[in-house]
């Protein structure tokens, strides 16, 4: 269960590059054991790939048939679900595919959030009253990854993206992928 909440440590045990008993003691810490022989022994069990970094393999074959996409001056509205927002929106989004404007509507459980150019941020909120709106968030950027439709058999990839991100010191805002398209903003 430990390893479940910290893939990070898991992989590197799938991986043999983490020492038994330097974990071992991480996690009877984490814990407030005060032995670590038994959990040594388990980390030593933990489930290893067949053969080491078969998924990263696949994870790189899908990157190198990829092409990837960065956007400045993002902003992100977020608004209330109602049938009456869905119906202002439709105008407006309307207008900016047009335009060929970047906008990407996504149906979230407490409402819908557009994702669009900064320049853009305006001609969705005029259409909604200000109750209608939750936040409105300018000064991101986009990056989106486009892959092969192989992408959907290769288990890993969302979570190495936001890995590298993360490891990175960048914060990921929204996240989201959708049939061959990976998108964060950031």
């Amino acid at each position: 269960d430990y390893l479940d909440g910290h893939p990070t440590v898991a992989e590197a045990l799938r991986l043999g590059i983490a020492n038994h008993s330097a974990v071992a003691r991480r996690i009877a810490g984490d814990l407030g054991w005060t032995t670590t022989a038994g959990v040594i022994a388990a980390c030593r069990r933990y489930p290893s790939p067949r053969r080491p970094g078969v998924r990263e393999e696949g994870i790189h074959r899908v990157l190198r048939k990829s092409r990837i996409e960065t956007r400045t001056k993002v902003a992100t509205v977020t608004v209330i679900q109602g049938i009456d927002v869905l119906q202002a929106l439709g105008d407006v989004v309307e207008e900016l595919l047009d335009d060929n404007a970047l906008c990407r509507v996504i149906q979230v459980s407490q409402g819908t959030v557009i994702i669009v150019d900064e320049d853009s941020v305006p001609r969705v909120t005029r259409r909604l009253r200000d109750a209608q709106v939750i936040d409105a968030r300018r000064g991101l950027a986009e990056l989106a990854v486009t892959s092969p439709d192989s992408v959907e058999e290769t288990p890993g990839l969302l979570a190495f993206l936001a890995g590298v991100l993360s490891n990175g010191g960048v914060n990921i805002v929204q996240a989201m992928s959708c049939y061959t398209d990976t998108i964060f903003i950031l």
